[in-house]
């Protein structure tokens, strides 16, 4: 085998098993709407929360600014095999009780904190294997392929979806 035969095959090989590219949040957001969130005033928690009224999910309220409600995305994230740490928001489950269909979201509690992230910072997860959820307050590390997919549901509006490899809680050593 000619050496430069193998060094490309263990480039190849260093690829497909490298881990996935980090992404944070905010770069789930085009320029414009991290600009138009960084420039925003803070928001009000009163309302809904206070009222005790949990039935909105992550629906937005009325009123709020604008990039609030953002689906705007960014469209070179499309097909990108990526790792994305956030909170889950379960919506369906397996016969063992595994959440098989969730929303990863940037903060914990997201479904009953008003104001809720706008839909392009919320990720819906499809994992068949499904994941046992101690605690929806336990943060997840999410691998998977990321696709540009605008979702509508009960619970809420999202700009994105993952196709999960894996699903696991974050553990002190990822820290």
């Amino acid at each position: 085998m000619s050496r430069l035969f193998a060094l490309t095959l263990l480039f190849c090989c260093a690829l497909a098993c490298a881990e996935p590219a980090e992404l944070d949040w905010p770069e789930l957001m085009p320029a414009e709407d991290r600009a138009a969130l960084e420039a925003m005033s803070e928001i009000s928690h009163e309302g809904l929360e206070a009222a005790g009224d949990f039935a909105a999910g992550l629906r937005q309220a009325e009123g709020l600014p604008e990039v609030m409600y953002s689906k705007k995305t960014v469209a070179r994230l499309d097909g990108q095999s990526v790792r994305l740490g956030g909170y889950p928001v379960p919506l369906e489950s397996d016969a063992e009780g595994r959440s098989t269909l969730l929303f990863l979201v940037p903060y914990p509690g997201a479904c009953i904190h008003v104001p809720p992230p706008p839909p392009n910072q919320i990720v819906l997860v499809r994992y068949p294997e499904g994941i046992a959820l101690e605690d929806i307050y336990t943060p997840l590390w999410v691998d998977g392929t990321l696709r540009v997919e605008a979702v509508d549901n009960d619970l809420a509006e999202a700009s994105y979806a993952l196709d999960a490899a894996s699903v696991r809680p974050v553990d002190e050593d990822d820290l």
